[in-house]
């Protein structure tokens, strides 16, 4: 069973680090947004599984540093994770919700709903595409 808890930024630093970014310092995961934003964790048996960030702008919610921890990746955290900070956002007000994907993780995210803007762009040596859902 997965239990969704808001949590401080910096509990999402090791994850990320370790999904996203291997090889990089910890001290590197912290973003300078992380104090004005919501932090999300998906825990499995009381171990850290999945996290998320979440921004609002008005009506509009960005979501970044999704990541699952890879020994339970495609055992549906995700999808979990990714409906909560969804439903989130709504009952916030959301009007659209909203990432940079990786090119990599496209077919994820249209399976629940996200739409390709056809925005690409390049960063730190990763491809990624402007991925939307409207409400």
């Amino acid at each position: 069973m997965i239990q969704i808890e808001q949590i401080r930024p910096e509990l999402t630093w090791r994850l990320r680090r370790q999904v996203l970014y291997p090889g990089s310092k910890l001290y590197e995961m912290e973003m300078d947004e992380d104090n004005h934003g919501y932090h999300f964790g998906a825990f499995r048996d009381n171990e850290l599984v999945g996290v998320v960030s979440l921004f609002q702008s008005g009506t509009d919610f960005q979501f970044r540093k999704f990541a699952i921890s890879h020994d339970v990746q495609h055992k549906g955290i995700g999808r979990v994770l990714l409906q909560y900070i969804v439903d989130f956002a709504v009952a916030e007000g959301a009007t659209q919700i909203w990432c940079n994907a990786r090119v990599t993780a496209i077919g994820f995210y249209l399976k629940y709903g996200f739409v390709q803007t056809g925005t690409l762009f390049s960063k730190n040596g990763f491809d990624y595409e402007i991925m939307e859902k409207t409400f």
